[in-house]
């Protein structure tokens, strides 16, 4: 696993054994910025990205290393948390983000405490946790912290439709890649 472009191109991320995470692939999170950058590098140039179920932090990671104005990473786990301020300081990332040990639907009002409203949320929860989807695409269409301009992305398994409609959120687009897919969310 590495970071695919920008400041920390080629560098390597860490990854923990076996099944207990399951990071985004290389080849997905490509997709996903090419989608969110659509041929402006400074797309994410001063937003907030906001990393929730964050696992190895690869995703903030590579927000960070296109310009993101700061990324948030949300993760329960301890050993996932460590890994994450591994891989920050295997690069050097000094500042620039916030890392948050709690349960997503704790995270909101910590979140807020950061600061402004997200550009990006992505979302990537445990696919047999199907009702994490849900719930957290809920949670977010009621959050201050996600604008009309905000985009939500959630990467989930292919065979699973986590809804066009959740709440306020509304989906307008979905890209299919190998096993896996993105949805991406604006609040209407």
């Amino acid at each position: 696993m590495r970071v695919i472009a920008g400041k920390y191109r080629s560098r390597p991320l860490q990854s923990m054994p076996g099944m207990e995470i399951r990071p985004t692939s290389d080849r997905l999170r490509e997709t996903l910025f090419d989608v969110l950058c659509a041929g402006n590098k400074d797309a994410l140039a001063g937003r907030m990205f906001v990393d929730l179920f964050a696992g190895t932090g690869a995703v903030g990671i590579e927000a960070l290393s296109r310009g993101a104005g700061s990324a948030v990473f949300v993760e329960s786990s301890a050993k996932a948390v460590a890994l994450i301020r591994e891989n920050l300081n295997s690069l050097g990332v000094e500042t620039g983000y916030t890392l948050v040990r709690t349960d997503v639907s704790s995270a909101f009002r910590k979140i807020e405490a950061v600061g402004s409203s997200a550009g990006v949320v992505f979302l990537d929860p445990p696919y047999a946790g199907q009702a994490l989807y849900r719930e957290t695409l809920e949670a977010l269409s009621q959050w201050s912290g996600v604008t009309a301009e905000t985009v939500v992305i959630a990467e989930h398994d292919k065979r699973f439709d986590p809804d066009a409609e959740v709440g306020l959120l509304r989906r307008y687009r979905k890209l299919t890649q190998g096993d896996a897919a993105l949805s991406f969310y604006r609040k209407s």
